[in-house]
């Protein structure tokens, strides 16, 4: 891979690498050092990396700097956060994006990352393969339970209305 091959991959790749890495982590600044990081990681391994699987490589890397710094952040101690009880509200309304959204965030983040690569990314299954270093037949039987659960948590009516 040369320096035309890199800019035109960051052209290419940036947009949908951000938005797998902010369904995880669902912190943008994160989601874009995770980015930043996994580009930095090609650029230096730049003669090592075959510009056909640029792709997989960063969402390979992207994937692998995520789960570091999920495991850092869960080392890290929080200080509770204070609500205001007054801004929340009670009022059921049909946002189905954020229902969704609500039904990931319940995935083990396994199952989380096989669906999002697979139903937002559109990789196939040996693709998710090499980027999560699973094997093909794992990777079908998370995305089975991952859709069961989906399915079972968007079918509950009190989650619809």
């Amino acid at each position: 891979m040369n320096a035309a091959d890199y800019n035109q991959c960051v052209d290419l790749h940036a947009d949908g690498l951000f938005r797998f890495i902010l369904k995880h982590l669902r912190d943008e600044d994160k989601a874009r050092d995770v980015v930043q990081d996994a580009f930095e990681k090609m650029w230096l391994r730049l003669e090592e990396v075959n510009a056909e699987k640029a792709k997989s490589y960063l969402f390979t890397t992207a994937y692998r700097t995520m789960i570091d710094y999920l495991r850092k952040d869960k080392k890290q101690t929080r200080l509770p956060e204070y609500e205001d009880e007054s801004r929340h509200h009670n009022e059921q309304y049909s946002d189905l994006n954020e229902i969704l959204h609500t039904a990931l965030e319940k995935l083990p983040e396994i199952q989380k990352t096989v669906v999002l690569l697979r139903d937002y990314e559109g990789y196939s299954y040996e693709e998710i393969g090499h980027i999560t270093g699973l094997s093909e037949s794992q990777v079908k039987v998370y995305i089975f339970r991952a859709r069961i659960a989906l399915k079972e948590f968007l079918a509950r009516i009190d989650y619809v209305l």
